[in-house]
């Protein structure tokens, strides 16, 4: 037995006492050696140092391909409740059936073709490093043996604990085995607001039993089922749970007090949590935080027999590139079908990407984020290799000119070649104004993904990256090429678009650099998303120009507006700054500036 597992069981039967209150209110008796403590008890680890959690969150950046399981009792219609035919795992919510109509599933689960080993070999084929099950979703239903409730997989026709036997295929096949489970719950009589289709339901919710209940699941889970990777929860969205930050914090603490090491994503809610969950869509800019783009392969987490729009391979193959150029992980949707098979459609991608990831694995794992901005043909990774940097080109485009354009590259290339070429051949390059050119052969090796690789020494230096004018003088300043110069101010994803967000303190701020060929009057035109009145101010060519910025409604509501007038004085390459005005500053998002001449 390793230290860390040691380490864990020491900590896990320590704090027995104090949880042993956390089970007794949710309906199982334990009996203690002494008396209970209450459950504040709990060591708190929300205060962390950073190389702390720098170590506990090394294996999750290291995965970078991890499946994601939605498997439950909901399977079992295949998507179809009356004349509709486009549910999944939010059945019960959507249909508003009666919760003891939705029970009939229940008794009708019974998957004898589930086979642990199996959807394990699929994963590890795949190249997959970490698994993902739903043990509750929000239908409230357990895919494992509860002793807390009966509305598990003990009440079904199956009643073999499908969690355990894949827990345990997980181990021997060295995948971390992970869980999902909702806070969220339509079908506990103790969650509020209770669902007016909840007929099974009686006494009056009361959620914070409720979170004594949830408490005693994680309990189980965490100690049951062998050391977990991390907990990804969901569902914490509802004003009974957003309002109470302490829920959030005391889930958290229960979570790591009974696994230290364990991750817990920041579905959490109320700001807690080790990594960001952008769904269905990726980042359109890399972080310094750790994050996860979980996406599904068709239109749906669970199973539906009638969805066909199957992404392909090339498209999932890219998505997990694109992931890990900017610095996260991808985490890709399976929903098995109610005999206990994953969909021969998702087998048939996860081979596809699997073959693909045995040729370039030395692109993708051990590697950090790319360090270019905006590269059209492709992605990039990268690794430092004895004081060399190793670039990984994944050319999704292959230029019909044979030049491959490596934008602002300052650094000479020392060597190129194809990853997939064993004699390892060199490419010639030459450096040039826009940056470094690679000489491609005429075709590249994969309709994925071909890679090069790029071979510096040291690490990459780069020309300051431009913005130019149009023809017509107008300047178009996206969010995704700023500079953010703060702690707390980053680059986020809404609606799939980027913006300048966490725009908190009034001391930091945006930066991008203009050329320009055309000075002159130019009118601001900002995309912004406000709840308050604010000003800020513009700064290029040494002048400064205080604009008015009004409020739009909400972060979310973004509206082009007219917000000044600035002056470019003189042509040539100029750093544009926007700061806070700090008597008037309130947050702002930001997507774009267009400078148009006057």
């Amino acid at each position: 037995m390793d230290r860390e597992r040691m380490g864990s069981i020491r900590l896990i039967l320590t704090r027995a006492l104090a949880l042993s209150a956390v089970l007794c209110s949710a309906g199982q008796s334990p009996a203690p050696a002494a008396p209970a403590r209450p459950a504040a008890a709990l060591m708190d680890y929300t205060n962390e140092t950073q190389a702390q959690k720098d170590v506990r969150m090394k294996w999750f950046r290291e995965a970078k391909f991890g499946m994601f399981i939605h498997w439950g009792i909901y399977s079992v219609p295949g998507g179809e409740y009356k004349n509709d035919k486009g549910y999944g795992e939010w059945l019960l919510e959507q249909s508003k059936m009666p919760v003891s109509e939705y029970a009939k599933y229940a008794q009708q689960f019974d998957p004898e073709k589930f086979n642990a080993k199996a959807w394990v070999k699929v994963a590890k084929d795949a190249g997959i490093k970490y698994i993902v099950i739903t043990s509750k979703h929000h239908d409230g239903f357990g895919m494992y043996r509860s002793k807390l409730t009966d509305w598990c997989i003990k009440s079904t026709p199956f009643k073999r604990d499908p969690l355990k036997e894949l827990a345990a295929a997980c181990k021997d096949a060295g995948i971390r085995f992970c869980l999902y489970h909702s806070i969220m719950d339509w079908h506990s009589p103790l969650y509020t607001p209770r669902r007016a289709y909840n007929d099974t339901a009686t006494g009056t919710p009361d959620m914070n039993e409720y979170q004594r209940y949830l408490h005693g699941q994680l309990k189980e889970l965490l100690t049951n089922y062998g050391p977990l990777g991390l907990v990804w929860f969901d569902g914490g969205w509802e004003d009974s749970w957003v309002n109470h930050k302490e829920y959030s914090k005391n889930l958290y603490n229960v979570c790591r007090n009974l696994q230290p090491n364990i991750i817990v994503n920041d579905r959490v809610a109320n700001g807690y949590g080790d990594y960001g969950t952008p769904e269905q869509t990726i980042p359109g800019v890399m972080s310094p935080n750790p994050w996860e783009s979980c996406m599904t392969m068709n239109d749906h987490w669970g199973f539906n027999k009638n969805d066909q729009n199957w992404k392909s391979s090339t498209q999932l193959v890219r998505n997990l590139i694109d992931c890990n150029s900017k610095g996260g992980n991808y985490l890709l949707n399976v929903g098995p079908t109610p005999e206990g098979e994953i969909p021969q459609p998702s087998i048939e991608r996860l081979e596809k990407m699997g073959k693909w990831l045995s040729i370039n694995k030395d692109a993708i794992f051990g590697t950090t984020a790319g360090p270019f901005r905006n590269i059209p043909w492709g992605r990039c990774t990268q690794k430092e290799v004895k004081g060399s940097t190793i670039l990984y080109l994944h050319v999704f485009d292959w230029p019909a000119n044979g030049k491959l354009v490596l934008p602002g590259l300052k650094s000479p290339i020392e060597r190129a070649y194809l990853l997939t070429d064993p004699a390892r051949k060199s490419i010639a390059s030459e450096p040039s104004p826009a940056g470094a050119f690679l000489h491609l052969p005429a075709k590249g090796t994969n309709e994925s993904s071909t890679t090069v690789v790029a071979i510096l020494k040291g690490k990459p230096e780069f020309q300051d990256e431009v913005i130019n004018q149009a023809p017509d003088g107008t300047f178009v300043i996206d969010a995704t090429d700023a500079r953010t110069h703060g702690d707390t101010i980053k680059i986020e994803n809404k609606d799939k678009r980027d913006n300048i967000g966490y725009w908190l303190n009034d001391n930091e701020y945006a930066e991008w650099f203009l050329r320009a060929d055309k000075p002159g009057n130019f009118a601001v035109m900002a995309e912004i998303a406000s709840t308050d009145d604010s000003e800020c101010e513009f700064v290029i060519g040494g002048k400064s120009f205080k604009v008015a910025v009004g409020k739009t409604g909400s972060y979310d509501t973004f509206e082009t507006r007219k917000i000044g007038v600035i002056t470019i004085s003189g042509p040539g390459k100029q750093s544009l700054q926007v700061k806070p005005v700090k008597s008037t500053w309130r947050p702002i998002n930001l997507r774009t500036i267009t400078l148009k001449p006057e």
